[in-house]
């Protein structure tokens, strides 16, 4: 009997080790491992074509793939790696925007 109790506490033991182990990984190891690049961003738009897309559809798509987009006016603007970039519908033409930096 004594020998099934220390047994118990053993695998009480070890899953406690394997919990604080886990927590910890968790805590190194960012939520969202999708980290939005200027390289992503070029990507994004010109592999994709749209004529009819808007300003406000266009700040959507950017900031369902985690870009920090908004609508300003007649462009979007994106602040990615302390850079504002200005993306512009570009209608027919291909990809989906002209895209400037800001500052």
């Amino acid at each position: 009997m004594i020998r099934i109790l220390s047994f118990t506490k053993e695998i009480h033991l070890y899953l406690v080790v394997i919990f604080v182990l886990l927590l910890a990984f968790l805590s190194i190891v960012p939520i969202s491992t999708s980290v939005s690049d200027k390289s992503e961003l070029m990507k994004l738009i010109s592999g994709i074509e749209d004529p009819l897309i808007n300003v406000n559809d266009l700040a959507f798509l950017l900031a369902t793939h985690d870009f920090d987009a908004m609508p300003k006016g007649d462009y979007v603007e994106v602040h990615l790696d302390k850079t504002i970039y200005k993306l512009v519908p570009n209608g027919p033409y291909p990809g989906l925007a002209n895209v400037t930096i800001e500052c």
